[in-house]
């Protein structure tokens, strides 16, 4: 039982499902990226009810706000973490679906869209506004970075103890292709706790990839030689593997086949390495800004001065940002050497905009009205 709650082996499809006449796969990653707009857009909608404004503009503000996310993020990706190599061939920066979005870049791009739409329309003060985007742009933050643990990226630092979780998609596709050779061989490859190997090192757990034959498949002394040779050589050969699974580079591939049923198996062990699901610390931490700045504007917003709630969100998002960055694998090689990695460097200005705005806040004291005032 020990052994079953200690740490989870993740190896999700990043595809929710194939979309029949374009066979075209929907990701989970941009499933629930569009589901905190669309979410997000419901609880604005609302908000701006319960304020007395039009929803109209909400439909407004979020195709502003979509453009800006995306265009954001993407230049903030490219320019924050590899600026030589997209600079160097700007058409790169236009293939997003390579990868590569940076909250950091989709947060000045937010506060850019954020300061053309109070200045198209002069109804709106920016703060009154930013105030009410920063309730659901936690919520969409939240919604995104669970699609990144969807999509097994981001991932964390190991934990050195039993608890966390070990990232194997990557391991299952590589097993899978390079066993799928002359046709469809498999038809199923499953990860189990526990195994052959053993490690004295915390944070290093036993773990077996199960491999299920056709039918049809009968094994031989080729596949044998196979396993030990080639499908060795690929799992040795990908760092996005050894990463998350140590199959030992000094020792022989440790493996076994067996018949079950009348259906060929295949085992090959390893020893999982424990990783920070820190994609989902980061989302917890969304839901919980969402729902303390939910209650402060359902309970305070007469009382708070505007831009008040901007701050307290830029603070706590950015600082709580900080701390996690702590917990994740670096996303580019250059950070390597750096005492804090980009993410925090980046994380720091924010938070301090977030402290100053807060103050300016306070000392300017400027309050929205209540509709019962107005009505005085």
């Amino acid at each position: 039982m020990e052994q079953i709650l200690s740490f989870l082996i993740w190896s999700p499809d990043p595809d929710f499902f194939t979309i029949p006449v374009a066979d075209r796969p929907v990701r989970w990653y941009g499933l629930l990226f569009a589901l905190g707009f669309i979410i997000s857009q419901q609880v604005l909608m609302w908000i701006f009810r319960k304020d007395g404004k039009p929803e109209k503009a909400v439909e407004t503000l979020t195709v502003y706000m979509v453009i800006a996310t995306v265009v954001g993020a993407r230049l903030g990706h490219c320019l924050f973490y590899a600026p030589e190599y997209y600079l160097s061939d700007p058409i790169k920066i236009l293939y997003v679906w390579e990868g590569g979005l940076a909250s950091h870049g989709g947060a000045i791009g937010i506060l850019v869209a954020l300061y053309l739409f109070v200045r198209k329309y002069k109804e709106y003060r920016l703060f009154w506004v930013l105030d009410r985007m920063a309730i659901v742009v936690a919520l969409t933050g939240a919604l995104i970075r669970t699609g990144n643990f969807m999509n097994s990226e981001m991932e964390g630092l190991q934990t050195n103890s039993s608890t966390g979780v070990v990232y194997a998609r990557f391991t299952e596709e590589v097993v899978n292709d390079a066993l799928n050779y002359g046709g469809d061989r498999v038809t199923s490859i499953d990860f189990e706790k526990g195994g052959d190997l053993e490690s004295d090192q915390p944070g290093l757990e036993p773990v077996t990839v199960k491999v299920a034959f056709a039918r049809n498949v009968q094994i031989t002394e080729q596949d044998k030689q196979f396993v030990e040779s080639r499908l060795r050589q690929v799992l040795l050969g990908y760092e996005e593997v050894t990463q998350h699974i140590d199959f030992r580079k000094d020792e022989p591939l440790a493996y076994k086949f067996y018949e079950e049923g009348g259906i060929n198996y295949l085992e090959v062990y390893g020893l999982g390495i424990v990783r920070h699901a820190a994609q989902l610390y980061e989302a917890t931490y969304c839901v919980l800004i969402f729902l303390l700045l939910l209650w402060l504007w359902k309970e305070k917003r007469y009382k708070l001065p505007e831009g008040f709630m901007f701050g307290l969100f830029m603070t706590l998002l950015w600082s709580l940002r900080f701390v996690d960055e702590f917990f994740k694998m670096n996303q580019e090689e250059f950070e390597e050497g750096m005492v804090l990695n980009m993410g925090q460097w980046l994380s720091i200005p924010m938070a301090l905009i977030g402290v100053a705005v807060m103050v300016w806040a306070i000392k300017k004291g400027h309050k929205p009205e209540s509709p019962s005032a107005i009505a005085d």
